[in-house]
């Protein structure tokens, strides 16, 4: 009996250890890590690392990656057009790839998700708005696709709202709130009332979108014949 027990029980810790081994990596993107500094990613991108500063005094940089484009003109390009890396204090907080039109058309939204889904696990739909670059204020307003998540790294695949086009937002949770918090910070009180504001309109249209949504849901769920 107490051999079938420890045996169980080592089963038990296997089935458990293969799952965290096998756990999808959300802080990576490619060959691109959160965390990495900024001349490390520039090595690994081949690129100069000459970041655009976005905010001072509280160092908040970017950087532009594209794929090099091929010569051979048969074989199939990159699927992605550019990537945008954000940087707070010399470190990688954020990454926002911008698919190709040309690479995605005609590709659903489950055809995205099942491609990400390979490298990232299942994925959680949503349907809210974000802003991709969420770290300043911006009117675009992008809807998310689906969303992968763990304690420490939050993955979005968003599509725009004004092109038919995809895109992912890999990030820290810790280093992005770093970065929002040392951004509003840097600008002035005028600025930060204007951002307020803005979450707050969004955040009143989510509210009111959700609460039409659940009202048309329970009618139609009521009535719905496959």
């Amino acid at each position: 009996m107490i051999r079938v027990r420890m045996f169980a029980i080592s089963l038990t810790w296997v089935a458990i250890s293969s799952s965290v081994i096998s756990a999808p990596d959300l802080s990576r993107y490619r060959e691109f890590q959160l965390g990495m500094s900024l001349v490390a990613v520039a090595q690994q991108a081949g690129i100069t690392p000459e970041a655009r500063v976005l905010h001072q005094p509280a160092l908040i940089e970017e950087l532009m990656w594209q794929p090099p484009h091929r010569l051979d003109s048969l074989a199939p390009g990159d699927s992605v057009r550019k990537v945008l890396l954000s940087f707070h204090h010399g470190q990688l907080f954020r990454i926002v790839v911008n698919y190709d039109w040309d690479r995605t058309e005609g590709l659903t939204t489950q055809d995205m998700i099942e491609a990400l889904s390979a490298a990232y696990g299942p994925a959680t739909l949503q349907a809210t708005e974000i802003s991709a670059s969420s770290s300043r204020l911006s009117t675009d307003r992008d809807t998310i696709m689906a969303h992968w998540e763990d304690p420490e790294y939050s993955l979005n695949l968003f599509r725009r709202s004004y092109a038919s086009t995809f895109g992912l937002v890999v990030l820290s949770k810790r280093l992005d709130g770093l970065a929002q918090a040392s951004s509003l910070e840097a600008i002035g009180p005028d600025e930060q009332e204007a951002l307020r504001r803005a979450i707050e309109r969004q955040q009143k249209q989510a509210d009111e979108d959700h609460a039409r949504q659940e009202k048309a849901r329970r009618v139609n769920k009521a009535t719905f014949r496959p």
